[in-house]
């Protein structure tokens, strides 16, 4: 699974750590994270994040 990065602040999202504060289990992949999920560190939205390469 592919990481996401916040192009914002810089979190990382990892689908095999998911978000335990935002309730995201491990392996989430970013694509299925809910539409009104954000970033944990600064609120970004999800289109604010890209593919990390």
């Amino acid at each position: 699974m592919e990481k996401w990065v916040c192009m914002i602040c810089g979190y990382v999202y990892d689908p095999a750590v998911g978000d335990d504060e935002g309730g995201i289990p491990p392996g989430t992949p970013f694509e299925e994270l809910p539409d009104d999920w954000t970033c944990p560190i600064c609120g970004a939205e999800k289109d604010d994040f890209e593919q990390q390469t």
